[in-house]
Order: structure tokens, then sequence, then C-alpha cells
């Protein structure tokens, strides 16, 4: 999933220039690894998930059949969940999470009649351990249930909250742990599971899953799913709404509300590429369809990989396709995260830090190296503010790429780091060991490792034997250890250089020297170049100076999200009056965290900043997905 930039303080910046300032902590030295040992990496392998009752090594789910009515009127999902299960140890009981939900009976197939079972609530975000006795006879597993107000994951909105304005919406939002509180299941990374489903529906409407998918409605509003390939949890999805589908491509498609299907299908016009040039990078699409769905604005992401179908907010439709790294980042999930997933949420890099340098390589491929570079310079200054951040509140820990998550909500790890810091260490192993052998590695990676997990020992642990032990000095050179384990960022830092980039520093010396905004040589930017300008700008600014940037560049009243938020953020805390109105609404209509943290944060700087921001927050509350309201509640009611 893309992360939620955090947008804080402007670095100005002609160079991009590495930090030497961090004192990295590192792991005991350990001995050379010189030849790869398959003893030794299974060791590796071992893990304990903090964030699931289930007990892996005991007894597992393999397949889900889910029956279930969406039920709008109440905004509950009634359902069946049946399980296939693996009684690996011979176990008398099977350990599933839920949280919040309404279990009405369970049931297994080598026993008449309904079962005893226990729960036992330990933890908030953990919800409630669901203790299912088994036996050696047992094949399967029953649960009749239904959702709660309490499931974090789905969010039913009323027609006007979605384009169309006439029909109601429903979607899920499952990672990092929500998958629990709308199915009872055994909510972990590291297990996986096919499934199939059927999922009744009102009359009109169409219902989507992260598994084979229809492209018309239902007459009678029922849908069957299947997907056959192994997943976790957390990649369990369902959409359902007043929905169209546009294909493509030969593989890829985008769904949306009718009103938005347009505009959808020209924004992604490159998808089909973007799969292909992934494809030629690092191996065949193992997952049949990429297709992709615009949700309604409250979707608290950019984007969330699931399987066959991305789930995307509609902030990325700018209209000029400047947006679309973002889907370049969850078709990069198809290979790292689906396929090769982490093992715990502690590993979250392995999935997020791969992503985003495979996004970088498409866009690359796509765009150009130098719309590459100023996407990887972004990049570099959301991490320096979040480095920056987490340091000034006490959480220097939190910037290695090898999380501590223990009696944490897993949500808590999802910051630019494991993003960022774990895309420039990957980018330093490209450049130190060449792009050809990096590319042979990781093609070799993602087929060797397919629909298996990973955790970041044994990553390690296969990186250096297979690829860095080829050469004395590159272990040296890339000093693993600390990047992995260490706090900040490593003065080893690969450094990034844009010419487009530079031209913008150019036109933004020009305008603090006097020039006029209309004068500024600008017509040709992208939505990269309009944030490198914006972040650049003076923390302070006079409300000439503001007035003057508006009329010149519109930025109040511009469609592009990325480029309003950037600006709100800087001209809120000056006060600037014109912009009141446009940041109310656009916190209202909108509900991506990543904007809404920011945004709010500036709020709070301004003049009767408290009071403004709860008042807008109280208004805007409802129109947000709990993925963002928990966020900002602790922001904004603690």
């Amino acid at each position: 999933m893309k992360h939620a930039f955090l947008w804080l303080a402007m670095i100005s910046m002609s160079i991009l220039a590495c930090n030497d300032q961090a004192t990295p902590e590192t792991k005991e030295k350990e001995a050379p690894m010189k030849t790869f040992d398959e003893k030794t990496f299974q060791e590796k392998l071992n893990y304990t998930d903090h964030h699931s009752y289930a007990r892996i090594e005991e007894a597992v789910v393999t397949h889900l059949s889910w029956n279930a009515e969406v039920d709008f009127d109440q905004k509950i999902i009634k359902a069946t969940a049946t399980y296939k299960i693996n009684n690996k140890k011979g176990v008398d009981t099977i350990y599933l999470d839920s949280r919040n939900l309404n279990i009405m009976e369970v049931r297994r197939d080598d026993h008449e009649g309904a079962l005893g079972y226990m729960t036992h609530d330990r933890s908030n975000f953990l919800g409630t351990e669901l203790a299912i006795p088994i036996s050696l006879a047992t094949q399967t597993i029953s649960i009749d249930y239904s959702t709660t107000e309490g499931a974090a994951a789905l969010q039913f909105l009323e027609p006007v909250q979605t384009a169309g304005k006439k029909h109601p919406f429903l979607f899920t939002q499952s990672q990092a742990i929500l998958a629990r509180t709308w199915i009872p299941c055994q909510d972990s990374p590291g297990i996986r599971f096919t499934y199939d489903a059927t999922v009744k529906v009102p009359k009109g409407m169409m219902a989507l899953m992260s598994a084979s998918n229809p492209t018309a409605i239902s007459e009678d509003g029922l849908y069957n799913f299947e997907m056959d390939q192994a997943v976790p949890s957390y990649l369990m999805a369902l959409a359902v709404g007043n929905i169209s589908y546009q294909s493509l491509g030969n593989e890829t498609g985008v769904y949306a509300e009718p009103e938005l299907i347009e505009a959808s299908a020209y924004e992604f016009a490159d998808m089909q590429n973007m799969v292909d040039t992934a494809e030629s990078l690092y191996g065949p699409y193992r997952w049949g369809k990429y297709d992709v769905i615009v949700l309604p604005p409250s979707f608290p992401f950019g984007g969330m990989e699931n399987p066959r179908l991305t789930f995307a907010t509609p902030t990325i439709i700018a209209g000029d396709r400047s947006l679309t790294a973002l889907i370049a980042h969850e078709l990069a999930h198809s290979w790292s995260g689906n396929l090769v997933t982490n093992a715990a949420w502690e590993d979250i890099w392995l999935n997020e830090g791969f992503t985003v340098y495979f996004e970088n390589r498409i866009m690359e491929e796509i765009f150009g190296a130098d719309f590459a570079n100023m996407l990887a310079i972004l990049s570099y200054q959301d991490l320096n503010d979040e480095i920056a951040r987490l340091t000034e509140e006490g959480k220097a820990a939190d910037t290695r790429l090898r999380l501590e998550l223990k009696d944490r909500d897993p949500d808590e790890g999802l910051t630019a780091i494991p993003y960022d810091k774990g895309f420039y260490l990957l980018k330093l192993i490209e450049e130190t060991v060449g792009r050809e052998k990096w590319d042979e590695f990781l093609k070799s990676y993602f087929d060797k490792f397919a629909f298996q997990i990973m955790t970041t020992d044994a990553f390690v642990y296969y990186l250096t034997t297979q690829l860095i032990n080829q050469n004395e000095a590159w272990g040296d050179q890339i000093r693993l250890e600390e990047w992995v384990h260490g706090e900040g960022l490593p003065d080893n830092c690969p450094k990034v250089n844009s010419t487009r980039f530079a031209q913008v520093e150019d036109q933004l010396s020009a305008w603090q020297n006097g020039a006029e905004p209309t004068t500024l040589a600008s017509d040709e930017w992208m939505t990269p170049e309009w944030l490198h300008f914006l972040r650049n700008l003076p923390d302070e600014m006079g409300e000439e100076q503001m007035k003057a940037l508006d009329k010149g560049f519109g930025f109040t009243n511009s469609g592009n999200s990325e480029i309003v938020s950037a600006w709100f953020e800087k001209v809120i805390p000056n006060n600037y009056q014109a912009a009141e109105k446009a940041t109310e609404k656009f916190l209202f209509e909108v509900g991506r965290r990543k904007f809404l943290v920011p945004i709010y944060k500036a709020v709070l700087k301004s003049e009767k900043g408290k009071e403004r921001a709860r008042s807008i927050y109280e208004k805007a509350r409802p129109n947000y997905h709990a993925v963002s309201s928990e966020t900002l509640d602790k922001m904004l009611l603690d």
C-alpha cells in the first residue's frame, strides 16, 4: 500500500545530500556468511507474529468458503465462513482472530450440532481470541456470524457520499489487522489460504472482491468469486456499489462509478504498459487480471494492493496522468508483498521498500530517468521529514527498517521509514553491485519464493550469501546491518540529481528575487515539479505574496489533490483567508489520511487553530474511514 506522506518541514536543496548526522545502532557483529546453508536459512525464517492469536505451528486454515449477504439498511454483513483446516500437530483446538463480531454458531464437519467455543478479549486492537475445539478427524469448521458497528474495516457510505449521489456504497480496508473485523480468520500475513465466495447484494449493485470478478451488474444481485491462489487475510477485500467497468488491455481494466469511469480510464491508460514493463523486469505477472477500482473519496489510503483488484483513491485523478506512480506502486505489490510476503508486520519493509523501488523502476522505463529521479528526491524529502518527526517524538527506534511492534498496533509501523528508507537501501545495493546483477537477483528471488513468506533475518542471509559475498568490497560499501537495524539514515545513502528540479529551483529563485509568478517558466511542469516548488516556498509569507502565487497558478482551487494539499500546508499557518473555505471543503470531501494529517496540523498552527480544527473535524469525521479517524482522534480529541 502507498504510504501516507506527512509533508512536514521544508528541505531546501539543489543537489540531494544524505544525512550524515545519524549514529545508528547495529546488532552485535555475526561471523561472516560465506555460502548458503538451507538449514540456517530455515532457522532464520522462524518468527513470532505478535498480532494474531493463531498458533501457526499447530493448526492453520487452508481454504475459505464465504457465503455472505450485505445489508445496507442495517449496515452489516451476515455471513457463514467455512474453513478447511490443516491440523499440523494433531491438537484439540484451532485459534482464530475476531474483533467486534457477533458470533452466532460454530460447527465442524465431524460433529453434530453447534459447538461450544471459547473467546478471550486481550487487547483493543487485537480483538478477541476465538478458540474452536477440533479433533484429528476434523476437516472443516463453520462460523455463522454478523458484523457490527465496530467493524473498523468496513465503511458503509450514504448516497450523498458517492459520486453519483443515488446509491449507497461499501468498501473494506483489511490491512494491517482489520480483516478480523469482518471475517473471523487467522489474521496473520504469514498464513495463506485460497477462497471462494457467494455474495448477495441489493439488486442494481455490483459486488467485487480480490478474486475473479464480474464486469457487469447481475440482475439478481448474486455474485460468485474464486481465488485459487493462496493469499493472507489482509488481502481480503470487498466493494459493493453502482459500478461500471472499462477494459484497458489484455490483462487490465478499471472499475468506477459511472460518473467517474471515463476520467478513470483516461488517467490509467498506461496500465497495460505498466504490467508489460513490470513483467520484463522481474518475471511473469501471476495473478491473471490486473484491474483497479476507483473508490469514493473517503478511502483512507492512496491505494491498496488487493490481488487482481487494486483499490484506489479518486485523489489520483489529476487529468494529466501525472499521479499514476501510485498505480505502478500497487502493481509492483503483485511481486513484492502479494507474491513474497513479510512474515510479520515488523518486516513490512520487505513489502514496501521493495515496492517503492520497483515502482520507481517502472516509472523510469515508461517516463524516463529524470522523472524517476524527481520521484526519488520527493521520497528522500519525505524520509528526512519522517526521521525528524520520529526522533523529535522520542521514537528514534522506529527509524529502523526492522521494527519492534510487540504490544503495539502494527498501523504505527506504516510510516515513511519502511517505504523510503527501504527504497534507498535497495537503490544503494543496485548502485554497488550493478543493475544487471541486481535485476538478476531480484527476478530469481521473486521466482524462488513465490507465494511464500520472508523475514528480515532470512532475507539478509539470502542476499548476503547469494549476492553480496560475490565481492568482498560490497559488504563494506553497503553496510547492510547498519541500514536494517540502525536508527536514522546512514551516510552512504545514494545521491540523486534531477535537471528538471534544478530548473524549478531556478524559477523559485527568480520569484524570490521579485519576478511575477506569471513570468516563471512553468508551463511544462508536471506534479513532481509543482510539489518541489511548493515544498521549497518560504515557511513565512505575506498576504500579497500568497495572493500573487494563487492568482498566477490557481493553487487554492486546483483539481490536483497533491498540489492543493501542499499549498494548504504552506498558506494555512500564514492565515491566508482566501483558502479557508477551500480547506474546509477539501477536509470534508477527502478521506485520504496522507492529506488529512498534515492539513489538520497546518490548521492547528493558524490563528484559533485548535478551535477551528476541532470544529471542522466534528463535521467531517462521519465521512472518514476508521483508519483515518483513529489517527485524527489522537491528534484532535485527546
